[in-house]
C-alpha cells in the first residue's frame, strides 16, 4: 500500500498510560509544538469526518497505514449534526491511541456565524469542552482541542480576538492544561489578516503559552507569494501556526497552490492536516468506504505520495514509541556561526557542524533579542543565507540542530552582523492600492509596491496621504507611522527587499469617516511613484 509522508505502519495496540509527570503534555516551546520530552512533534494528517460517518474504526487503522502520524476528527456541539457525547468523544481517543495518532478533536458547529452569534458560538464550544473534561483531562499527551470550526464567516470578523481569548481563558479556569488550537476568521482563510495582525495578542493572553494558531488555506492562497508571506509572518514572530484544512479542486475554490503550501511547511517544519473526504471539495477518497488505495482521486495521490519529487516524512510520537526504538540523545551544539557577504537586506552565515548518534537533519537559524529568540532560517547544511533584514541594523544570530527524532541541540554561541545602509533606491516604482473589504465604520486595504526598474531596492519608505480622515489601526507588511492624514510606512523584514520587476504586498486595517477617497500619489523613499 501507498505510504502518507513515506510512513508505514500498522496499528499496535494502545501503550500503557505513562505515570504522572511533573510536565504537562504537548505544549508549545519557542514558537513550536513539542512533546512532553521536549522533542519537536510536527503534525502529519487528514482530516476524519467523525461526525458524518460513523462506526468507522477501520478508517484510523487505514489512515494510520498510510503514514499519518496525527488525524484531525470532526465533532458537534450543536443540532446540525449529531451531538458527540462523553463514551463517543472517549473511543475517539481510544481509537487515536490504538493506531498511534495524536488526535486534534474539532467542534465543527462552529462555523460560518456572524460576530455577535460566534461570539456566543465559541463560549458555547467551550462549554462543550467543559462538560467532557473528565475524558479530556489527563490526555493532554494526545489530545489537542481545536476550541470551534471557523468561527467567523464572512462577515466583520474584527471582534474575532476578544471572545477567542474569553473561550481559550474560560477552559484554562476550568483546568485544561491541553494544547488549544485556534481556527482563523473568515472561514478560517484569514483574509482579511485579522489573525495575523492580532495573533500576539491572544497568545499573550494565555497565560500557559499553550496556544496553536490554525489557518485553513484554500482559494485565499493562490500564489507562492501569498503563501511564504503569511506562514513566514507567524515564524519570523515566534508564533506556532498549523495549517488545519487544504486542499481541492480549483474549479471550487480557486486554484490554491497546494504545491507550495507543501513545499514551504515542509521546509519550515509546519504541521497540516490535509481535507479528506467530500462535502465541500474535492476529497482524498470517500471515508464511507474506507481508505481504499484504489479508490485515492488526484489530490488523494498527491498528500499520500508527495508533489514534484518531495517525499513527506512524518515522526510519530514519542508517547507511541516514536516508530522505532526511541532516540532521545540530541546533536552537539554547532560551532560558533561566522558571516559573511554582508548587504543592506542579507548575510551568509556558516558554522561547523553538529554531531549525532543517528544523524542530524537541519539547522534552525534564530535571531536573539535580550531573552527572546525568533525563528529566521532553517538548513539542510552547516551554512544558510538569512535574507529579508532591514538597512543598517545590528542583528544577533544563533543555530540549532536537530535529528529526525526532533531532539533538538543546546544553542550555539552568537555572532553579531550590522547590514550595510541601503540609500535611496536608484529606481522606479509603481503602487496599487485597492479596498479588500469595507464595513461601514472600517475598511481593509492592500498596497503592492512593484519594483518597475533594473535594481533591487534594499529598504524603503512608503508615503501617502488619506484625504477623509482615515486612520490605520493595524498592518501587516510593513509598520505605519500616522500624523493626520499623512502615512509613512517602513517594511517588515520579509518585505525589505524588492527585486528588480518584483513586487511586496503589504495589508492594513482601518476606521473611515463618511466617505473613504483612496490616496491619489504614493512615493518611495522620497521618489515619486506611478499609480497602478
Amino acid at each position: 500500500m501507498a505510504t502518507l509522508f513515506g510512513l508505514g505502519q500498522t496499528a499496535q495496540a494502545a501503550p500503557a498510560e505513562p505515570p504522572s509527570a511533573q510536565a504537562t503534555g504537548l505544549h508549545i516551546s519557542d514558537g513550536r509544538l513539542v512533546e512532553r520530552n521536549g522533542n519537536d512533534f510536527v503534525m502529519r494528517g487528514v482530516n476524519h469526518a467523525h461526525t458524518w460517518y460513523t462506526n468507522q474504526t477501520q478508517s484510523f487503522a487505514d489512515i494510520k497505514e498510510y503514514g499519518a502520524n496525527t488525524v484531525r476528527v470532526v465533532l458537534s456541539n450543536g443540532d446540525r449534526w449529531t451531538r458527540n457525547d462523553a463514551a463517543d468523544v472517549a473511543n475517539v481517543i481510544n481509537l487515536c491511541k490504538q493506531n498511534r495518532m495524536i488526535c486534534v478533536l474539532e467542534v465543527h458547529d462552529t462555523t460560518g456565524y456572524g460576530e455577535e452569534a460566534a461570539a456566543g458560538t465559541l463560549d458555547s464550544a467551550a462549554d462543550y469542552w467543559i462538560s467532557l473534561r473528565d475524558v479530556l483531562v489527563g490526555q493532554e499527551d494526545y489530545v489537542i482541542i481545536n476550541i470551534g470550526n471557523e468561527p467567523w464567516g464572512n462577515t466583520d470578523p474584527a471582534g474575532w480576538t476578544a471572545p477567542t481569548v474569553a473561550a481559550v481563558q474560560k477552559l484554562r479556569n476550568a483546568g485544561f492544561q491541553h494544547t488549544i488550537m485556534v481556527d482563523a476568521p473568515n472561514w478560517g482563510q484569514d483574509w482579511q489578516g485579522v489573525m495575523r495582525a492580532n495573533a500576539q495578542t491572544v497568545y499573550d493572553a494565555d497565560t500557559t503559552g499553550n496556544l496553536l494558531f490554525s489557518i485553513h488555506m484554500y482559494s485565499v492562497y493562490s500564489t507562492a507569494q501569498s503563501i511564504t508571506d503569511y506562514l513566514n509572518a507567524y515564524v519570523n514572530a515566534g508564533l506556532p501556526i498549523v495549517i488545519g484544512e487544504f486542499g481541492g479542486p480549483a474549479d471550487q475554490w480557486g486554484d490554491p497552490d497546494e504545491d507550495t503550501i507543501l513545499a514551504t511547511a515542509q521546509r519550515l517544519g509546519l504541521g497540516y492536516l490535509a481535507w479528506s473526504w467530500s462535502g465541500n471539495t474535492d476529497p482524498i477518497l470517500d471515508l464511507a468506504i474506507g481508505f481504499d488505495p484504489d479508490n485515492l482521486s488526484t489530490w488523494g495521490q498527491r498528500i499520500f505520495n508527495g508533489v514534484n519529487g518531495i517525499t513527506q516524512t512524518s515522526r510519530e510520537a514519542t508517547i507511541f514509541g516514536g516508530g522505532g526504538p526511541a532516540d532521545t540523545q540530541a546533536p552537539t551544539a554547532p560551532g560558533t556561526p561566522t558571516a559573511s557577504g554582508v548587504t543592506a537586506t542579507s548575510a551568509t552565515l556558516a558554522w561547523t557542524a553538529s554531531t549525532d548518534n543517528v544523524g542530524v537533519t537541519a539547522y534552525d537559524v534564530v535571531r536573539v533579542s535580550g531573552g527572546t529568540e525568533s525563528a529566521v532560517a532553517t538548513s539542510t547544511t552547516n551554512r544558510v543565507t538569512v535574507s529579508g533584514l532591514t538597512a543598517s541594523t545590528a542583528y544577533t544570530f544563533a543555530v540549532y540542530a536537530r535529528d529526525a527524532a526532533g531532539n533538538r541541540s543546546a544553542r550555539s554561541a552568537t555572532v553579531s552582523v550590522t547590514t550595510t545602509g541601503g540609500g535611496t533606491p536608484g529606481t522606479t516604482c509603481s503602487v496599487a492600492y485597492r479596498v479588500v473589504g469595507d464595513w461601514g465604520s472600517g475598511f481593509q486595504g492592500e498596497i503592492t509596491i512593484r519594483n518597475t526598474g533594473t535594481t533591487a531596492i534594499n529598504g524603503w519608505t512608503l508615503a501617502f496621504t488619506f484625504a477623509n480622515g482615515q486612520t490605520i489601526n493595524n498592518m501587516w507588511g510593513g509598520t505605519p507611522t500616522q500624523s493626520g492624514g499623512n502615512v509613512s510606512v517602513t517594511p517588515a523584514s520579509y518585505t525589505s527587499a524588492i527585486p528588480a520587476a518584483g513586487s511586496v504586498t503589504l495589508g492594513f486595517t482601518a476606521n473611515r469617516g463618511g466617505s473613504n477617497t483612496a490616496p491619489t500619489a504614493f512615493t518611495l523613499s522620497g521618489s515619486a511613484c506611478a499609480t497602478a
